[in-house]
C-alpha cells in the first residue's frame, strides 16, 4: 500500500513538473490523447454485472422508499390519534 502512495505522489510530482515545464497546459490535442489514455486504464463493467448491479440498486431504492412511506403512515396516524 505505502508503495502504491509513493509511485502516486512520484507520478504527481513528474506530471505537474512537466506541466509548469510546457507552460499553461491547456494543449487540446494533449488533453484529449490523456483523456483517451486514461479511458484505456478503466476496467468496465460487464453485461451481466451492470444489469445485476443495477437491479440490486432499484431493489434497494424501493424497499427504503416502501419503508419511509409505512413510518410516514405511523405518524401521520400517531398524530392524528393525539391531537
Amino acid at each position: 500500500m505505502a508503495e502504491k502512495e509513493e509511485t502516486k505522489t512520484k507520478e504527481t510530482k513528474a506530471a505537474s513538473t512537466k506541466a509548469s515545464e510546457e507552460g499553461s497546459g491547456l494543449n487540446a490535442s494533449e488533453f484529449m490523447a490523456g483523456a483517451r489514455e486514461e479511458l484505456g486504464k478503466i476496467v468496465w463493467p460487464s453485461r451481466q454485472q451492470l444489469i445485476s448491479e443495477s437491479v440490486a440498486v432499484l431493489l434497494m431504492v424501493i424497499v427504503s422508499a416502501t419503508l419511509i412511506y409505512l413510518v410516514d403512515n405511523l405518524f401521520s396516524w400517531a398524530s392524528h390519534q393525539v391531537f
